[in-house]
């Protein structure tokens, strides 16, 4: 093997994004892709890890078993100080486990997201998202896309789809957001941690005793799997692909009405909605910070070798910007053929809830713009704001039409 390191200083991980186009990855991550090769970087605790930023890269790793999703494996490239002492006390989603363990909860899942299922909820999803539009335009003709439209018709859907209360819902997005922060006080993260567990547990118990047809209900009637198995689960699911999905719907509908062309296309051209949801995705690519993994063998990656024990983040962001896959990837083109990208990441770990997401995307997207064909920022857009957490996002879109 080539000799091991880079002589380039490490970057600062996780970076900031720039001042300009806030739909870029980070330019520390981007300058990473232009050379190439894996990067370092320097966590928060001054160890170091690499940061895989290109197409061909970071698909082929995300299928590697000499690189780990264990985040009880020492090295693994944990993002701040609150991780490392919540891991200390709790036990870790089936995401961050590996083969057989992530293999047994994982297929107790997919049966409740297969594509089937899903289309089942089509007409429901339709309806959902009318609603939210009747009630966000029965007022004076100004909402904020994201408490108005992004927040119940992602929110109504998802709690249905794992049998919640929707009355519940500003409980459970209160502490499924905290679980989603970067770096939240250890306290509040204790707090929301035993409030959402406590809660589902409660949740599923009572599902034992009346069972249903939801996600957690399924979960509920199946044996050898304890009220705490459970609700390990419903919280992984609340807070990976509910705030995730809200984020996207948000922001994707920001980055249309920052493109009129691209947002007339989708109102007008029917044909594209599938395709111009891919591109959504592939160009926002919300999973911020990227995929942490740590190598449990030696590895070279176009001429660097990672050894065993290093921790490796795989920038999905500017994997998916990468001009050698995806022409001109800074640009937002609707009727780019944008399948493969990595934005739902690759292999075994892929996310779950891709084929919900991209249906509430087919669904929710075209609407809001054919019933709104006047809809526009009623603020400029440079004085938007964004929350960089595990997953990127806009804090409000106020919109007039």
């Amino acid at each position: 093997m080539p000799p091991h390191g880079s002589a380039d200083p490490p970057l600062g991980f996780p970076a900031a994004r720039a001042a300009g186009c806030p739909f870029d990855p980070p330019p520390a991550y981007q300058q990473a892709l232009h050379t190439g090769r894996p990067a370092r970087a320097v966590l928060w605790d001054g160890s170091v890890c690499w940061l895989v930023t290109g197409y061909p890269q970071v698909r082929a790793l995300l299928g590697d078993r000499r690189l780990s999703a264990d985040v009880r494996i020492d090295g693994f490239p944990l993002l701040s100080r609150s991780r490392r002492r919540l891991l200390d006390r709790s036990t870790p989603s089936f995401i961050r486990l590996d083969e057989t363990e992530h293999a047994r909860q994982r297929h107790l899942l997919a049966g409740d997201f297969i594509v089937k299922r899903v289309q089942a909820m089509e007409p429901r999803i339709q309806q959902v998202v009318e609603e939210t539009l009747d009630r966000m335009t029965a007022g004076d003709g100004t909402a904020d896309l994201v408490p108005d439209f992004a927040v119940p018709v992602v929110s109504r859907i998802v709690l249905e789809l794992l049998g919640l209360p929707y009355e519940d819902h500003p409980f459970l997005q209160k502490h499924s957001h905290v679980l989603s922060e970067t770096d939240p006080e250890i306290g509040e993260l204790r707090e929301s941690l035993a409030a959402l567990s406590g809660y589902l547990i409660d949740l599923v118990e009572r599902k034992r005793r009346v069972p249903d047809e939801s996600v957690l209900g399924h979960l509920a009637g199946r044996e050898g799997l304890t009220s705490e198995e459970v609700a390990s689960m419903g919280r992984l699911l609340l807070t990976a692909g509910h705030g995730t999905t809200i984020d996207m719907t948000a922001l994707a509908a920001l980055a249309l009405l920052r493109d009129p062309e691209q947002a007339r296309l989708l109102r007008t051209e029917p044909d594209l909605t599938d395709g111009a949801v891919e591109e959504l995705l592939r160009y926002l690519t919300v999973v911020h910070h990227g995929v942490p993994r740590v190598a449990v063998a030696d590895l070279d990656v176009d001429g660097t070798v990672i050894r065993a024990g290093e921790g490796v983040v795989l920038i999905l962001s500017t994997a998916n910007r990468d001009g050698e896959r995806f022409a001109r990837g800074d640009r937002l083109d609707l009727t780019r053929d944008a399948r493969h990208h990595l934005a739902f990441s690759f292999g075994a770990h892929q996310c779950l809830g891709q084929t919900l997401a991209r249906t509430e995307l087919r669904i929710a997207l075209p609407a809001l713009f054919r019933r709104l064909p006047g809809l526009r920022l009623a603020v400029p857009f440079e004085d938007l704001t964004y929350h960089t957490d595990v997953i990127y996002g806009v804090d409000a879109v106020p919109v007039t039409w």
